[in-house]
């Protein structure tokens, strides 16, 4: 297991988590029942078609360890298909995994290949209100369910031949991305600021956050961006810990949220309280200690809470 002490929750995050997950849970209601016995007045809250199947989809691209990998016997493993295991048992339903590549994940839960996505898929606005960058509608506006906190780091060579520490250090070099991400968002307003000093920042951009980061071990990008569980499980893992660092401090900390379409408020509303429920029993924590990533703790579920 690898050591995380460098990594701290921004203040800002944590307050607004704590803030609107506190609004949220004083509208959840707090009869007799759900004070006797909240698991089961969750479960009664359970929307009808998830009740019937007894079963709950979950898009995911299963290929960006820590947070979802396939485990030595195929199957996914890592913080996301852990914490929905968990959220299965609350809500008595069976977790089901539709692998789907990122860049399709929210068409797809329009499409109804799924009931949600739980993908460390970050909640910010403009997934929220279904807009581009250029704030163009795009028709695939969704909820969120927020469960973790997730800063940017970004990754080197190890010894970090070009000095690299801050966004501003990438001018003039080349930096390997995945498609659709946070990260793809961050660098492409990095590459507008370094275009204004003269120095170029060149981005290469992959379908998955294996190839971008073989393209750092390779040389041909002199650093990586990536959600921190994933920059320091790449750093502590590979080759035995001598391939990757990771530079500078996290930038952008974002929630990772369970996505649904706008119309699905009922099933919204129950996971919130069962991820709720989740933290409560003290079992959230457990989990994320698991997996070395207790520095991205949220103290409630917060619904739409990324900016």
């Amino acid at each position: 297991m690898h050591h995380r002490a460098q990594y701290r929750r921004p203040a800002v995050a944590a307050l607004a988590l704590a803030t609107t997950g506190a609004l949220l849970l004083s509208g959840c209601g707090g009869g007799e029942e759900t004070a006797k016995d909240p698991v089961q007045a969750i479960r009664a809250k359970v929307p009808k078609a998830q009740q019937m199947s007894k079963v709950l989809r979950i898009g995911m691209d299963v290929n960006y360890p820590p947070v979802e990998f396939r485990g030595a016997d195929g199957k996914p493993d890592g913080l996301d298909p852990d914490i929905a295991a968990a959220l299965g048992r609350i809500l008595d339903l069976r977790i089901e995994y539709v692998d789907t590549p990122f860049d399709k994940l929210i068409p797809d839960l329009h499409n109804k290949q799924y009931d949600v996505v739980m993908s460390a898929l970050s909640d910010i606005r403009q997934r929220q209100e279904g807009v581009d960058e250029a704030g163009k509608p795009t028709g695939k506006a969704v909820d969120f369910v927020d469960y973790f906190i997730a800063g940017t780091s970004m990754v080197v060579a190890k010894g970090n031949p070009k000095g690299i520490r801050t966004l501003d250090d990438l001018c003039g070099k080349t930096v390997a991305v995945q498609s659709g991400t946070t990260q793809d968002e961050i660098v492409a307003r990095q590459a507008a600021a370094c275009a204004r000093t003269g120095k170029q920042l060149t981005v290469h951009k992959f379908d998955t956050d294996a190839k971008a980061l073989a393209e750092v071990a390779a040389g041909a990008a002199q650093a990586g961006l990536n959600d921190f569980p994933v920059a320091a499980y790449a750093a502590k893992t590979t080759d035995g810990g001598n391939r990757f660092e990771v530079v500078g401090s996290q930038s952008r900390s974002n929630p990772y949220g369970i996505a649904l379409r706008k119309e699905d408020t009922a099933l919204r509303d129950v996971l919130a309280k069962a991820v709720d429920q989740l933290i409560q029993s003290g079992e959230y924590d457990k989990i994320l200690a698991k997996w070395n990533v207790s520095a991205g703790a949220a103290q409630n579920a917060v619904v739409n809470g990324g900016l």
